[in-house]
């Protein structure tokens, strides 16, 4: 695994060098201002105006104020979309959460993809053209499969057929984006590889998540050793909730079992779910005990 010195807090060199080509500017005139379309920028929030066709309008406040505090210790890692609508004015595509969270987070600036009002079929051959590349890492290929998606409107069905690759390919690239902000640079970094990623991923728990991307840094884990690691604390949690549910009973309901038992000389067993619902199992050794049981139960 590779160190982060040196290494770029900006998108990868694959990525930028197709949209910030020339040969991938996709207007015949610059009325952008100081940004050609095909672009990616550091655009003033202030020009970005909203998109009258969002159909999303309730955000929720705790998740964006949570992503706001990761903005402001990460940045922006995946670039808001803008249509160019003239000189220094733009209209937001895709990523009003993001650009909220930065407005709350206090920037001034966000780094955005700008397009202009019809180059949906362009911005398609380009992002397939890139992800071809072999110099791409793999959440570079993550966002373009998510651009291509959500800017081009495919499923991944249709991507799976323009770009031969395979649905759970696909699923598991865009699956790469839910992951903490921390592991995707690590990935992006090529600090940690897909591999590690993959991995991480079938954790449940973000903190443990974070947890482990440490240990994998810290002592140079291989992807085997990371899985056997995932294995093991899902094992434990199937113990912990093994034992969680046999230490489910209330505690002024503990001492019943031994109270019947007595009472029925043989063993009694309670169970109750969270709801209060469960039952009581009397155990007896012959058909003579059963009466003797059932003669106890009546009296």
């Amino acid at each position: 695994m590779s160190s982060t010195k040196g290494k770029k807090k900006a998108l990868g060199r694959g990525l930028e060098a197709i949209l910030q080509s020339p040969e991938t500017d996709i207007t015949a005139v610059d009325i952008s201002g100081n940004y050609v379309a095909g672009a990616i920028a550091e655009l003033d929030i202030e020009k970005i105006e909203a998109n009258p066709f969002q159909p999303r309008t309730d955000f929720d406040e705790q998740n964006l104020k949570e992503l706001a505090d990761s903005i402001k210790v990460q940045g922006v890692i995946q670039p808001v979309t803008v249509r160019k609508l003239g000189f220094e004015k733009y209209q937001l595509i895709a990523g009003e959460r993001r650009l909220r969270a930065s407005q709350m987070a206090g920037l001034h600036r966000i780094p955005a993809y700008i397009r202009v009002a019809n180059d949906e079929q362009m911005l398609e051959m380009a992002l397939i053209e890139n992800i071809h590349r072999h110099d791409l890492n793999s959440i570079e290929v993550a966002i373009s499969y998510a651009r291509l998606i959500e800017e081009c409107k495919l499923t991944q069905e249709k991507l799976s057929e323009r770009i031969g690759k395979n649905r759970s390919t696909i699923s598991n690239f865009l699956r790469l984006l839910k992951l903490p902000p921390e592991i995707q640079i690590a990935i992006r970094d090529e600090v940690i590889s897909m591999g590690h990623a993959r991995a991480l991923i079938t954790i449940n728990d973000e903190e443990t998540q974070i947890k482990l991307l440490k240990k994998i840094i810290t002592e140079g884990l291989n992807v085997r050793q990371v899985e056997s690691l995932v294995r093991e604390l899902g094992n434990n949690k199937k113990t912990e909730k093994k034992n969680i549910a046999k230490s489910s009973l209330p505690e002024k309901f503990k001492k019943i079992p031994a109270e019947l038992s007595n009472k029925f000389n043989s063993k009694v067993s309670l169970k109750r779910n969270n709801k209060g619902k469960g039952s009581i199992v009397i155990s007896f050794n012959s058909d003579d005990d059963l009466k003797r049981i059932l003669n106890l139960i009546k009296d």
